[in-house]
């Protein structure tokens, strides 16, 4: 997944999720990236650093250690920095679905076919969910049919 900064042709701006770069391509030569404050779909992207942070990444942005006195509120505060981040990205996430529920028709088990019609141009495209197999799934990728899997949070669950 590839996050992207946008704004729209109105100085709105706001970010949106993809699968890859040419996903976003697509979906806005496509005009299925619109602007949810003013709805258009004139949208570009916005400058942007990247946030690639790897392991090693980590190791060598954390500070250098202090005294062994102070190991352990180090430890404490990486665990604190580690947990909020978690938490902001699990907000991001509900964000991504709470977005796509809200501006997409949920199609079920169709899901597969649905997203087919559109591909091969016998229906119009919209913004659709819905529920596919893993086999479905792979079927519709290997086919060339754009698809990302929603992200299921751990309170999806209860």
């Amino acid at each position: 997944m590839i996050r992207y900064n946008l704004r729209c042709e109105r100085g709105h701006a706001f970010e949106s999720w993809f699968q890859s770069s040419s996903a976003y391509d697509s979906q806005v030569r496509r005009k299925l990236v619109a602007c949810p404050t003013c709805g258009t779909s004139k949208v570009e992207k916005a400058i942007m650093a990247p946030q690639i942070i790897g392991k090693k990444g980590r190791d060598k942005a954390a500070p250098d250690p202090a005294p062994a006195t102070a190991a352990e509120p180090a430890a404490s505060e990486s665990t604190s920095l580690m947990m909020a981040q978690e938490r902001e990205l699990r907000a991001k996430l509900k964000e991504l679905r709470d977005h796509i529920v809200k501006n997409a028709d949920n199609v079920g088990d169709r899901f597969p076919t649905e997203a087919r019609k559109m591909h091969y141009g016998d229906i119009e495209h919209r913004p659709i969910y819905g529920e596919a197999s893993p086999e479905e799934a792979r079927s519709l990728v290997e086919e060339g049919v754009e698809v990302s899997p929603l992200p299921v949070l751990p309170e999806d669950r209860n």
